[in-house]
């Protein structure tokens, strides 16, 4: 039903998106409520739907510390939305593009803006492979209509991939925007509804939850308490303990600074009318995502409590699936086994809905920087007939489309929960330095573009390849590797698995040299960007 809705939208789009602001910005016809609904929908992906609720029921406490990096951070996109929006139009590159008319900041800026929406990409269709798989029930080795379980997958992966060419293609930002909508109303009504049921099965006693899930995890006390997966102490090893926190902190700021550099929650800030609109959406955004991170306690909680850590790993031992697993069990609880089956089918339903329109947004913002930035100002020197910019627009979305349905194929079988992470420390590394220094330093040049954004890319992507992520963990009970990497090649030498901490400073350290070494001066500019943020006079 949700798909055939939204392709009816899609098909309604399609004939109101004519002009390049239709097919980028949605016509900027969204009012601030319907660009705050679309945020929380573009920001409340899989990750955080199924992985923040099942990272609670399975490390307790230590699970929602995500929540609460994933909120802090829209309190510093907050100021930071109406001066984007008044400075920019449609891309990353518009914001130092204003001031910098060169080419070569259009293509750093359209590198990072692919390469940060690819990764989150393939960790979101990789997620939708497995979610079709539980939703069907099948087991590693079980079949459906004849096809094994990683088949299922594969046929899964490539239909959302296919549904998400057809959003973008045909619907642009108008389409994605109504997506986005009512993914976030379906999300935060079936979570709100979880919630309600959680709650009642304990009487609305939430000393009793936190009770009941603290016996039920294995860990007592200790399951309420930090130290379970974040920053944990190891006997004897204090080097061990001083790498877990640095690497907690670590991945806290770049959740919390990458935020507000994410391509695809950038581009939300050109959907609407002003700069006052776009501040009103992310004071929106906030209560909506603050309301939806407390209702994952009660999910992550009452999954421990109701299902059993045992039962939520035999499933997934990432804990993605508990979710849906209580879902199934407070239906059996209210209703009985068809209780059961329609609760599982509508909370699958709405983490399906979720994944398709994550990553359909994604895409467009990946398809929009390939059309406006490469095509627009650099093939064609800045004067492209607005016809041609679209076309192209749209066949980027397929292209794109197709490599990130390939690339989720060939990683199915792998663990890349780690891309989320790195697509929010590549955006604070590269993307945030050249948004802020393009603000507010009047030196700041096209050098320091460059240099920032190869920089902290480069400095996220070799940090991470030389990392325990890549090669050299095993599970210290076990030995099982733990790595992407086989056994037998251990190139380790960064020791933490999220490069933000270095990545970060490094980036805008790398834009503040390049800038002090190159004698291009932009003053007069600036001041006109300055006016145009604070003011939001001659934006269009």
């Amino acid at each position: 039903m949700f798909i055939v809705v939204t392709l009816a939208i899609t098909v309604r789009a399609r004939r109101t998106t004519r002009a390049a602001v239709d097919f980028y910005a949605g016509g900027r016809s969204f009012s601030s409520t319907q660009n705050g609904l679309a945020l929380t929908g573009d920001y409340l992906s899989a990750a955080s739907f199924l992985g923040i609720a099942g990272m609670i029921s399975l490390q307790g406490y230590d699970g929602f510390l995500y929540s609460i990096g994933f909120l802090v951070a829209w309190l510093l996109v907050l100021p930071m939305a109406q001066l984007i929006r008044n400075t920019g139009r449609f891309t990353l590159a518009d914001i130092p593009g204003f001031r910098m008319r060169r080419m070569r900041i259009r293509l750093a800026c359209a590198t990072s803006t692919v390469t940060v929406s690819v990764f989150y990409l393939l960790a979101q269709m990789v997620g939708a492979g497995a979610l079709v798989t539980v939703l069907l029930g099948i087991a590693e080795g079980g079949t459906f209509l004849g096809l094994t379980a990683s088949q299922t997958k594969t046929g899964a992966i490539v239909f959302v991939g296919l549904l998400m060419i057809v959003y973008v293609m045909y619907g642009g930002m108008k389409a994605a925007t109504w997506l986005q909508i009512i993914k976030a109303f379906l999300l935060l009504a079936g979570t709100l509804l979880m919630s309600i049921m959680v709650l009642a099965v304990f009487d609305f006693n939430v000393s009793a939850l936190l009770g009941t899930a603290a016996d039920a995890s294995g860990h007592g006390r200790a399951f309420l308490e930090p130290g379970l997966r974040f920053g944990v102490d190891v006997p004897g090893d204090p080097t061990q303990s001083l790498i877990n926190k640095l690497d907690l902190f670590s991945l806290g700021i770049a959740l919390v600074l990458g935020t507000a550099a994410l391509p695809h929650i950038l581009i939300r800030f050109y959907t609407v009318p002003d700069g006052r609109a776009a501040r009103k959406s992310v004071n929106r955004t906030i209560m909506l995502v603050g309301a939806f991170y407390l209702m994952t306690l009660a999910l992550g909680f009452g999954a421990a409590a109701l299902v059993g850590p045992d039962r939520i790993r035999a499933q997934d031992p990432a804990g993605n699936t508990a979710v849906p697993l209580l879902a199934e069990k407070l239906g059996q609880i209210a209703a009985g086994p068809a209780g059961g089956a329609v609760m599982l089918a509508f909370i699958s339903s709405v983490a399906l809905a979720t994944i398709l329109a994550v990553i359909a947004s994604l895409t467009l913002a990946s398809s929009s920087s390939v059309a406006h930035d490469l095509f627009g100002h650099i093939l064609m020197w800045g004067r492209p007939r607005e016809s041609q910019e679209v076309g192209v627009a749209r066949l980027s979305a397929v292209l794109i489309g197709v490599l990130a349905i390939l690339l989720a194929v060939r990683a199915q079988n792998l663990n890349v929960a780690f891309l989320v992470g790195l697509a929010f420390a590549i955006a604070a590394a590269a993307n945030l330095p050249v948004i802020v220094l393009s603000l507010f330093w009047r030196r700041f040049n096209t050098r320091g573009v460059e240099w920032g954004i190869y920089g902290g890319l480069g400095t996220s992507l070799l940090l991470v390849l030389l990392s325990p992520v890549m090669s050299g963990k095993v599970d210290p009970a076990t030995g099982e590797n733990l790595s992407l990497l086989p056994e037998w090649i251990n190139i380790q030498v960064f020791p933490l698995e999220n490069p933000g901490l270095v990545a970060i400073p490094l980036g805008f350290v790398c834009a503040i040299i390049g800038t002090l070494l190159s004698d291009e001066r932009n003053a007069t500019r600036f001041q006109e960007l300055r006016v145009r943020a604070l003011t939001g006079l001659g934006v269009k």
